[in-house]
């Protein structure tokens, strides 16, 4: 196996804050509308929106669904989010 670095969306956390932002939530608020309890914190959050770390496929399903959107649409850095985002269910992982 090589030890080249793997590929990551660039505009990624970019998503992530407009989703957070969009929707008018809390780092907190967010994690409760997502209703992920225990597994992300809000200071995970914090750092998914810097890119500091990529959450996980779940989490991003979460999200996608909460911005009623697709996840291609958040790791695809050629499509960009829906001008106006409406709160989506999240259901359950």
């Amino acid at each position: 196996m090589g030890s080249a670095r793997r590929w990551k969306p660039e505009r990624l956390s970019e998503k992530l804050l407009a989703i957070r932002e969009g929707l008018g939530l809390s780092q907190g608020g967010l994690v409760k509308a997502m209703a992920l309890g225990e597994r992300v914190k809000p200071k995970d959050v914090s750092r998914f929106e810097t890119g500091d770390r990529e959450p996980s496929l779940p989490v991003l399903l979460r999200y996608a669904r909460l911005a009623g959107t697709s996840t291609d649409v958040l790791i695809d850095d050629e499509l960009d989010l829906p001008k106006k985002l409406t709160r989506g269910k999240t259901g359950s992982t």
